[in-house]
């Protein structure tokens, strides 16, 4: 049975450290909305969990993630429960941990961002426009090949990102299915389905592990036989005059491999179900092309697949008047943000020509997310090529979403339709 929804703060606390909260779009806005009207700035001791702040109003999330000096990545860059948290760190000790630009701040920040950030420029998508176009026709083509119905989320939407983003970093396409497979277990070890199967430490570590035998194979195949990919950019690239070390390597493919597949899919697996809850925005996009830019905007902030980061305090200081001091955690919780009543009219509708949508999906500041233009290419070229050839649409049993308090989105969207 689904969890009821929160009455109290304390319960709508406790629900964002809750995997199963972000199964349940209900339970988790009725969470959101209780702590945005009655506490911003709410504290939260859930079982499991380290103490930490939730932030919930736009603004709020917006000033912090504005001063990059005083809250900071580290050490604590995403929610987890203090058993992972303590596995994390034997990791960091056996010089194990994940060094990512998610869990760098400044100096070490900036330079390491630097290595692949031309790559996810918008004048470098533009070389990358017919190649997505192509895999975008693709993946429609074979929702025809399935006839009239299909998972929508596990068949095209999993998929097609993932060959997208393989190809950036010039992995063999023998080896996508096992990306596939590595990248649902990292964000969804916290679900049935998804997950390794015990939901415990050992089974995110176990994931981490695999990553990193499988990128410093290719971080030394680089080395040795450069090629004109991403990969051999990073495998090849030095700051300070000296190469990254392995773990920075493999940190920065796992980044790129997993972030940038697992948002991209669940944004468009949930914009379609936005679109046929919204049959109206559906009419409306397919009458008029040109608000498909806008629409992608929409479902990227309707989605925010990426529901939380965490930011540390570097010093005493105060949020909306509440202080919080020095070492002191908050969640900045990217689904509150983007429903925030004092920001979007009419927040909970799905408005494929939202104008202005300042939605917060790919934060803000220095750690904006290095792959945007990216993903709004891709997003949109799926969705060109879809709509015009979409004559019918509907839901074909109940979606399901994966249980996590990172990255997600739907796991199943059984439809049925017809192509033209």
């Amino acid at each position: 049975m689904p969890a009821p929804a929160p009455t109290t703060l304390t319960q709508a606390g406790h629900a964002l450290a809750d995997p199963r909260t972000y199964t349940d779009e209900t339970r988790l806005h009725t969470a959101l909305t209780l702590l945005r009207h009655q506490a911003p700035v709410h504290h939260v001791d859930a079982p499991g969990y380290n103490p930490f702040w939730a932030i919930t109003r736009h603004s709020d999330i917006l000033a912090i993630e504005r001063d990059h000096t005083l809250w900071l990545n580290a050490p604590r860059p995403v929610l987890r429960t203090t058993a992972l948290d303590h596995a994390l760190h034997t990791r960091r000790e056996q010089g194990k941990a994940l060094t990512s630009i998610v869990h760098l701040d400044e100096p070490h920040h900036r330079p390491l961002r630097a290595v692949a950030a031309d790559w996810f420029r918008p004048h470098a998508m533009r070389t990358l426009n017919t190649r997505i176009r192509d895999l975008a026709r693709r993946h429609v083509d074979l929702m025809a090949q399935h006839g009239t119905t299909c998972d929508f989320a596990r068949q095209i939407a999993a998929h097609y990102p993932l060959y997208v983003i393989l190809t950036l970093l010039g992995l063999p396409e023998s080896d996508f299915p096992r990306m596939l497979h590595l990248t649902q277990q990292l964000f969804g070890h916290n679900d049935d389905e998804t997950g390794r199967g015990t939901g415990t430490p050992s089974d995110h570590t176990g994931v981490l592990e695999d990553l990193f035998a499988y990128f410093h194979h290719l971080t030394a195949t680089r080395r040795a036989h450069p090629t004109a990919d991403l990969a051999s950019r990073i495998a090849n690239a030095r700051i300070d005059g000296r190469l990254l070390d392995d773990n920075t390597a493999a940190s920065y493919y796992i980044l790129i491999a997993t972030a940038g597949h697992d948002t991209t899919t669940s944004t468009i697996a949930g914009g379609l179900e936005a679109l046929i809850r919204h049959p109206d925005q559906l009419r409306r996009l397919r009458d008029d092309p040109a608000l498909l830019p806008a629409a992608v905007e929409e479902m990227i902030r309707w989605v925010s697949p990426v529901k939380a980061f965490m930011r540390t305090a570097a010093a005493d200081t105060r949020v909306r008047g509440v202080p919080i001091g020095e070492g002191e955690s908050v969640l900045l919780s990217y689904p509150s943000a983007n429903r925030d009543e004092d920001v979007f009219d009419e927040p909970f509708r799905f408005e494929a020509g939202r104008e202005p949508n300042r939605h917060l999906a790919f934060g803000f500041g220095v750690h904006f997310c290095l792959g945007a233009a990216l993903a709004r290419m891709e997003v949109a070229a799926l969705f060109a090529e879809l709509l015009p050839r979409l004559a019918e649409v509907e839901l074909d049993g109940e979606p399901a979403w994966t249980a996590t308090t990172f990255v997600g989105g739907l796991k199943r969207l059984p439809i049925r339709y017809s192509l033209v």
